[in-house]
């Protein structure tokens, strides 16, 4: 079964003009009570797409802990029939997951819930048994690897210690709401109010990221956390893709010394590096009939981006552990 896709600004803009984002319909947790979902080796499928930044940040964690032949992973991409049908296998022989047997993610969405009325997103964690969706919610979904899939992990590292698990928790919250879906609540805003209410939201958070990141390497210190997976994926495709749909931008990326520092100490880390996709941020659905082309328009395909994030940095002087970017699992 396949439908159009509902449009964010026809079905997720408030009175006032803001951009509410949908909330998540498939949100059931892991465990072993009843009714949640059992942890088992091999029976979820992973589907994220690389312009996603929600569902690039389970594609980091998986790789990060080691999980890639616990849960397997694949790729939609939009394509020109985004606008009208969303993600799709379009990577894959035949434009087919080769597990699922799927063209369309929405297929999966609705093979789960055939009454289903909302935008079919990634991360969508499926069910291979029963080809049905059991999990988007990518508020949870990168913590439910890291703890609930810990004796599964094959790399000991404690990305979600259970010691601040409380100060993550809200400290996404707040990441969330000013940074992650910062940049969605001006692309989206229908009035100049909400835009203006989230640009501010959004710079002024980098101030205050800005100022967190100048004593300490991580944002919780010397180890990277769940949280530095959050903040990492706005952070790779702002100067590459965001700044093009926000309007005049503040700052670049770039212009924040400590924040643009940090970024760059992740960029290193293989996990991170592997499921970053710049120039697939920056190419340009159509270039403009015009004389005047935009930067990414003249320049996508030959810029530098793994140089530019590859510069090196001094962030190893701010740990009592440079050479250990993380904390040990116990």
């Amino acid at each position: 079964m396949v439908r159009e896709r509902p449009v964010e600004t026809e079905n997720e803009v408030d009175a006032h003009g803001a951009f509410v984002r949908q909330k998540n319909r498939f949100t059931t947790p892991f465990g072993d009570k009843e009714g949640e979902l059992p942890v088992e080796a091999g029976r979820y499928r992973l589907i994220w797409a690389k312009g996603c930044n929600w569902s690039n940040r389970s594609s980091i964690a998986i790789e990060l802990l080691g999980l890639e032949d616990v849960v397997s992973v694949n790729l939609v991409d939009g394509g020109d029939h985004f606008a009208k049908y969303g993600w799709a296998f379009d990577y894959d022989e035949g434009g087919k997951d080769p597990i699922l047997g799927v063209k369309y993610l929405s297929e999966l969405y609705y093979n789960t819930d055939p009454n289903y009325q909302g935008r079919c997103t990634v991360p969508a964690l499926v069910d291979i048994k029963t080809k049905k969706v059991v999990n988007n919610d990518y508020h949870h979904l990168s913590n439910y690897f890291e703890k609930d899939f810990k004796a599964f992990h094959k790399n000991k590292i404690d990305l979600y210690p259970e010691e601040l698990r409380d100060e993550i928790d809200t400290f996404n919250e707040w990441l969330f709401h000013n940074i992650n879906n910062g940049v969605y609540r001006c692309f989206f805003a229908q009035s100049v109010e909400a835009y203006e209410e989230a640009y501010n939201d959004f710079f002024n958070g980098l101030d205050v990221l800005e100022e967190r990141l100048s004593q300490k390497r991580f944002l919780f210190g010397d180890y990277v956390t769940d949280s530095d997976i959050r903040f990492y994926v706005t952070l790779a495709r702002f100067d590459a893709h965001y700044y093009r749909n926000l309007g005049p931008i503040k700052h670049r990326i770039v212009d924040y010394p400590n924040i643009w520092a940090y970024a760059r100490d992740l960029y290193e880390i293989p996990a991170f590096k592997h499921n970053t996709y710049f120039h697939y941020y920056a190419e340009e659905d159509k270039v403009p009939n015009t004389i005047f082309q935009s930067f990414n328009a003249r320049f996508w395909k030959t810029y530098d981006f793994e140089g530019l994030w590859s510069t090196p940095q001094n962030r190893k002087a701010l740990s009592q552990t440079p050479e250990r970017k993380f904390k040990e699992e116990k």
